[in-house]
């Protein structure tokens, strides 16, 4: 049997407190395709410097074969010292490589090679640090958040083009959709230890609530193992001294073990401060269009965005689409068209570079604007360390400065602070980013059932289909189209039509547009979302209706009120709020189907 290409075994590594990594192993042969998975801040990034070489364990063995080259993903790539994307990339070739393999990725990845690196964006940031580890074609390839900032088209490509190498990987990677296309096992770090499924991410889940429940079950046991040796220490026979003192010392161990279980990590609480109901109508865009020099970003587009409704915005990266959300929220002003906003707004906003932060900063400062120990939330005001603890962050990390944070706990902290401000209308460019998939599970729940109104720029396929309920996509040359759905049921709806994976540099600041096909003419009907409304109304009309019958049927009965009167106030409070989302739900379609027999008349 051929020995690992890597193999780390028994790795230990602390920072002061509870150890990072406690033990942990981690095993690459050739052809292997592993999904490491773990909380934000579990050392999954940290694990993986080891394997590179660029982090030394405090103990445990590091083995990598003499001749296997090793290329390493950084979050942040560094690209001092170098003229321009071309010299940066080549410099990661060996004297054997194909230099033309680096040519051939700077082309796919949209790059020219002459980009200077002062004056790209995170996402050609990436897309130059992905051309660099893999021109070489190396035996492992280590990836660390591959897919951040980039857009779904080169998402989609890295998939099939990690799937023809052979290349081993190892991949860290919050894209849920992205880590079940490319594994094959699956390593999950948790509580500084490793353990591994030989299949892929796909079945992660169910695996994982496995090993919890089996774990919350063992430790029942030895609760209740300890019960029973206590009692008899105090009442049991005596038997003799030297058995007496085993059992004692096998007691004092099944303490210790008790004690210093690590339980697994807690489960965030995300939920947005309340603010007063907005209208009925939140934004109504007609025919707005906006340009930089000869650049078309959007031309004439219209929409009408709801109270309730979540839309998701998709495309390439530099195409418009921040553009276009800053001119529906009324932060930039279209250069003709008009936007109205509906009344009552109240707006939080996560944008794509999560503010500027001050790194620092203390974490109970920046949440709370730097006003004391308390901040308000949802009207009721908290004390920091407490609001803190819902976002999984522990007491003594109130006064930990900013640049202490992994990549996704900053992002969780700004989220907290984000969600900390009532509103009725979530503005979120890129939420998903550095998220761990607990925190992103509950992110969707929180989206999902958001009782107010939620513009999301994303490229996390799997998140956009849990979570809108329309998508708008560029259709090229500045044409933006909303499909009803999600991310799949716009692809189902655009056919064989997908989104333009080129994109044309435009700018010298490096900005990109995307160069799709030209539009079909215009035609006189209803919007893709509009239709499917119209479609849908008729069959929610007649369950509400039915919903309505059964409540009165109830109601009717004399002897409700003296039987139940909390339960018979329950039921007039539905009636009446069911009634009015029917009168609502006519109403709608009253004038959906007044448009379409005036635009097909």
């Amino acid at each position: 049997m051929a020995p690992p290409l890597l193999n780390l075994d028994g790795i230990k590594l602390t920072f002061g407190g509870a150890p990072l990594l406690d033990g942990a192993s981690l095993s690459v042969e050739a052809g292997d395709r592993v999904a490491l998975v773990g909380r934000n801040g579990s050392g999954k990034s940290t694990l993986l410097k080891i394997a590179a070489g660029m982090v030394e364990a405090q103990d445990g063995v590091v083995f990598r074969q003499p001749t296997a080259t090793i290329r390493y993903l950084p979050q942040l790539p560094d690209m001092d010292g170098f003229a321009n994307v071309r010299e940066y990339v080549e410099s990661g070739l060996g004297p054997a490589d194909d230099p033309h393999r680096a040519t051939y990725l700077l082309e796919h990845l949209g790059l020219t090679g002459d980009e200077q690196p002062a004056n790209l964006s995170g996402g050609e940031a990436r897309r130059a640090a992905l051309a660099r580890v893999m021109a070489p074609q190396p035996d492992i390839l280590l990836l660390d958040e591959p897919t951040n900032h980039l857009d779904l088209s080169v998402i989609e490509w890295l998939e099939e083009e990690l799937a023809r190498g052979q290349s081993a990987l190892i991949v860290i990677s919050h894209d849920r959709r992205f880590l079940e296309r490319v594994s094959k096992s699956t390593v999950w770090l948790d509580r500084g230890q490793t353990r591994r499924m030989d299949r892929g991410f796909a079945h992660f889940e169910e695996w994982r609530d496995q090993i919890l429940e089996e774990e919350e079950r063992e430790q029942h046991k030895l609760g209740r193992q300890i019960v029973r040796e206590e009692h008899w220490l105090r009442y049991g026979v005596t038997a003799r001294r030297k058995r007496n003192m085993r059992r004692l010392g096998e007691l004092h161990a099944m303490r210790q073990k008790f004690r210093s279980h690590r339980g697994a990590e807690g489960t965030a609480v995300l939920a947005a401060s309340d603010a007063s109901e907005s209208g009925k109508l939140v934004i109504e865009a007609k025919e707005i269009s906006k340009s930089f020099g000869e650049s078309v970003i959007v031309d004439r587009f219209s929409t009408r965005i709801q109270r309730g409704d979540r839309v998701g915005f998709v495309g390439p990266n530099g195409v418009g689409k921040t553009t276009l959300l800053k001119m529906l929220t009324g932060v930039l002003k279209p250069d003709s068209g008009t936007v109205r906003l509906g009344v009552n707004l109240e707006i939080a906003t996560l944008d794509q570079k999560r503010e500027s932060v001050d790194p620092s900063e203390t974490l109970a400062n920046f949440l709370t604007d730097g006003r004391g120990e308390n901040l308000v939330v949802n009207g009721e005001q908290r004390h920091v360390v407490s609001y803190m603890k819902d976002f999984l962050f522990r007491p003594e990390q109130a006064r930990t400065p900013v640049r202490e944070l992994s990549g996704g706990e900053r992002a969780r902290l700004i989220l907290a602070r984000m969600l900390s401000r009532p509103a009725n209308l979530l503005v979120l460019d890129e939420p998903t980013n550095d998220l761990d998939m607990e925190t992103l599970d509950l992110l969707q729940e929180l989206v999902a059932g958001f009782p107010g109104t939620v513009l999301l720029v994303s490229h996390d396929r799997d998140f956009l289909d849990r979570t809108v309920t329309s998508v708008i996509a560029p259709d090229g040359n500045g044409r933006w189209v909303e499909y009803a759905g999600g991310y799949s049921d716009m692809l189902a709806q655009r056919g064989s039509k997908k989104l333009e994976v080129r994109e044309a540099k435009r700018g010298s600041a490096g900005a990109q547009t995307a160069r799709a096909e030209a539009p079909k003419a215009a035609s006189k009907k209803l919007s893709f979302k509009q239709k499917f409304v119209l479609d849908n109304l008729p069959g929610k009309m007649e369950a509400l209706s039915a919903a309505i019958s059964t409540l009165e049927d109830k109601m009717a009965d004399p002897a409700f009120y003296e039987r139940d009167p909390k339960g018979f106030a329950q039921t007039i409070a539905m009636l009446d709020k069911e009634r009015a989302s029917l009168a609502a739900m006519e109403e709608e379609w009253l004038e959906l189907e007044m448009l379409r027999e005036e635009l097909e008349g």
